[in-house]
């Protein structure tokens, strides 16, 4: 009998299986489609040659997470490359702001008038990164905060609308960066941990970077499986778990899926009924003939461009999301990993890659309102697409079956669905069924490429499994 049985080969099953092999443990994992990764995939989706990021490819949490920081990934073929600037936000008039690694030249994007109040808002927790990382990607009640007095101290920060910690500023520039921080948890911005969000992606770009992986987001997904292996850990691809008696006998069984799925292959019934998915995206994969012309400079050096601006306009593009309306002048996050990593397209050319807003399970196409506002920024981008791969809602979840209604945070993460997640319980990795428990990014800390959720998961198996062999 094994010791464990992983049902999903994405990051936090992958992470969840190195760290039970990695204590002795004997671990397999099923993944039902043909290759591994889950939100951490790398394909041609457009033409030969150019390798693009089908869900997540840009990793400030990566880099910065306690999990993958403990694993020696690097010696899988890991390699981190980072852009000068890891964000750009560009407005209308061709000015920017940007986040940078350095406090002082973010700060100084803002303006003078606000520079000041964002040094003031960063200044307790620069430098804290790695204590910060242990405290707040975790579910809030698995123990005490390695540092009460920052912990306390970002909390009351953290736990405020981003659309209450915007009027601290008094520009567009510093308001409309923050609120496109705080719109990466996909729900509106006046939800409550939503500032914590945003706080969060700017102190990892002042202490860790967002980097990309050479490759592609696959390099994460392969330097798990290869530390696993590594460990005595099989990895089966195409097989589809359909129910629990599809796999061998095992002593527990961690799913790295959404809550309704292991509900519904465990047998569990409605033990995850009221588990609400949120919004979905609509994304576009685009191959390029030569780099994205934007009219702001910084944003020629920026791995991630923010497209907004304004907070208002942020803040409308997700409150039409989260209320079932068409998109219609949506907030864009885009990436442009080919400018830092030669091996994502063919020699003169680029991918690059952009999301807005929809509904969970909206069935339009976005397209031209996506591409007008890119060219709001870029004029004569459409002048350069050699390609376009276009998913909306019913192809993302197609994709990834964890991606429930195209939500890819696999729930909601309105409110206190940030913290309590999937449904309230001490131990949320645990289900009703003792041998059973869930891995994913439905689990606390949340979203994200950095296995946090699945190193706890397997901690709970493992402190379970050692207290029977007692």
């Amino acid at each position: 009998m094994l010791d464990a049985v992983v049902i999903g080969a994405g990051p936090n099953g992958l992470t969840a299986a190195v760290e039970l092999a990695r204590r002795g443990m004997s671990v397999e994992v099923f993944e039902a489609r043909d290759t591994i990764g889950g939100g951490a995939r790398t394909e041609e989706l457009t033409l030969p040659g150019f390798r693009h990021d089908p869900c997540s490819a840009v990793h400030p949490t990566g880099i910065g997470s306690p999990a993958f920081s403990a694993m020696p990934l690097d010696r899988y073929g890991l390699e981190w490359l980072h852009p000068d600037l890891p964000m750009a936000h560009p407005f209308p008039d061709g000015t920017a702001a940007v986040l940078a690694h350095s406090v002082g030249e973010t700060a100084m994007s803002f303006g003078p008038r606000d520079a000041g109040a964002y040094r003031r808002l960063v200044a307790p927790f620069v430098g804290k990164w790695d204590t910060m990382a242990h405290d707040f990607l975790r579910t809030q009640w698995l123990g005490l905060p390695h540092d009460p007095v920052t912990y306390a101290r970002f909390g009351l920060v953290g736990m405020q609308p981003v659309s209450l910690l915007i009027r601290r500023f008094q520009g567009a520039k510093a308001r409309g960066l923050l609120a496109g921080l705080g719109a990466h948890a996909n729900a509106p911005l006046s939800g409550i941990g939503t500032s914590g969000m945003a706080l969060m992606f700017a102190l990892a770009a002042h202490h860790k970077g967002w980097p990309v992986p050479r490759g592609g987001s696959q390099a994460i997904s392969d330097a798990l499986a290869g530390l696993l292996r590594a460990h005595g850990g099989v990895v089966h691809t195409d097989f589809e778990v359909k129910r629990l008696d599809d796999l061998p006998p095992a002593r527990a069984y961690v799913f790295d899926t959404s809550p309704t799925a292991l509900a519904r292959i465990a047998g569990l019934g409605n033990a995850y009924r009221e588990v609400k998915y949120g919004p979905s995206v609509f994304k576009i994969d685009y191959a390029l003939s030569a780099p994205v012309p934007w009219t702001a400079k910084e944003a020629h050096r920026a791995g991630t461009v923010h497209i907004g601006p304004t907070s208002g306009e942020i803040g409308a593009s997700l409150n039409a999301a989260t209320h079932g309306q068409d998109p219609a002048v949506p907030f864009l996050i885009t990436a442009q990993p080919s400018l830092i990593d030669s091996t994502r397209a063919p020699e003169g050319k680029h991918t690059f890659w952009a999301y807005g807003h929809v509904p969970n399970g909206w069935e339009g196409d976005a397209t031209e309102v996506v591409e007008r506002q890119i060219e709001r920024f870029a004029p004569g981008f459409r002048d350069l697409v050699l390609a376009r791969a276009v998913a909306g809602p019913p192809q993302i979840a197609a994709r990834n079956a964890n991606y429930v209604g195209g939500d890819t945070n696999t729930g909601s993460a309105a409110g206190l669905r940030l913290l309590i997640r999937p449904k309230l319980a001490r131990v949320p990795y645990e289900t009703a069924h003792p041998a059973i428990y869930l891995c994913s990014q439905a689990t606390p800390p949340g979203p994200g490429v950095h296995g946090m959720s699945g190193h706890y998961a397997a901690k709970t198996v493992w402190r379970r499994l050692r207290a029977n062999h007692r």
